[in-house]
């Protein structure tokens, strides 16, 4: 006689037991949100950087003992290039993202294009032993290579106005955070649980909201300081002893209540960001009578 298959997380199963089934319906279809994310650029062209190098050292297991060393060296420099590139391209979408930032301290992406004209370079050299061949197309490798993806932010991006040490303070303070929002990423995709990692995510987009009107007013960062220290370790912290009881026994109440302390998290972040906001149209309305009252004293109207 046949057995229906069933198991602790299958629909109806004993995970689901008690709950309604329009809940358990719902959760199933749950998906992580993409608010605000945006996809990786040059995702289909890092892709085959990284399939290239594994062509080539197949390829050079049919070669000579002299040809197989340095088709494997050409195959390494390929895979580092791309590891490189990819790296310089994540760095520069988080440039772009930002009002206030630094340049990359390594400008990835021309190592990379110095990477895979040698790569190439040594794959020819090592096929041919033709150093003039080698040469040339290791070049054309690398040229290609630089025009595909570009070069690297060159310079930091700052506020017209604002002195470069309070640029690089702000920029610093805010690539700690993300840091540690990092390591808040990195802890809960061990839970293996995709509805908490959207929750996550959720959390993490209304944190960068504080990080972009810290930066549209850098007067803002003595009021978010602690928010962007303290509190923010502090979610990190949380879950990753979330994650450590979790793993456990995976018991619902525990869940339960991390799920509560982010939305506590959330909530307060993004009342810290509007209050922010509120701040700063009190402080204009302030000039403005300021400037209206010292314009009537000298005889003199300003509109609305």
């Amino acid at each position: 006689m046949s057995k229906r298959f069933g198991g602790e997380f299958s629909p109806n199963g004993p995970r689901d037991a008690g709950r309604p089934r329009e809940t358990v319906t719902a959760q199933r279809l749950e998906v992580p949100s993409f608010k605000g994310r945006k996809p990786m650029r040059h995702g289909a062209k890092l892709n085959i950087l990284f399939l290239l190098p594994l062509v080539a050292a197949g390829v050079a297991l049919f070669q000579p003992v002299s040809g197989l060393a340095v088709d494997l060296a050409g195959a390494a420099a390929l895979m580092l290039s791309a590891w490189l590139t990819r790296d310089g391209v994540r760095a520069e979408d988080a440039f772009d993202e930002r009002k206030v930032a630094r340049r990359p301290a390594i400008p990835r992406k021309v190592f990379g294009s110095v990477l895979m004209g040698a790569g190439v370079g040594l794959l020819v050299f090592g096929g041919q032993w033709n150093m003039a061949a080698a040469l040339i197309m290791g070049l054309i490798a690398g040229a290609l290579h630089l025009a595909s993806f570009g070069l690297d932010p060159l310079s930091d991006k700052g506020l017209e106005g604002l002195d470069r040490r309070e640029t690089d303070r702000i920029a610093r303070k805010i690539e700690e955070a993300e840091a540690v929002l990092a390591q808040m990423t990195d802890a809960i995709k061990r839970a293996r649980d995709r509805q908490l990692e959207a929750r996550v995510q959720a959390f993490e987009e209304t944190v960068r909201q504080m990080f972009r009107q810290v930066e549209a007013d850098p007067r803002d960062l003595t009021a978010a300081r602690r928010y962007l220290g303290v509190y923010l370790q502090g979610a990190r912290d949380a879950t990753v002893q979330f994650v450590e009881l979790y793993a456990r026994g995976r018991d619902t109440q525990v869940r339960a209540d991390y799920e509560a302390f982010l939305t506590d998290m959330e909530t307060n972040f993004a009342k810290r960001t509007t209050a922010m906001l509120t701040d700063d149209r009190t402080n204009f309305d302030v000039e403005i009578e300021v400037l209206r009252d010292r314009l009537t004293r000298e005889n003199l109207r300003i509109e609305g």
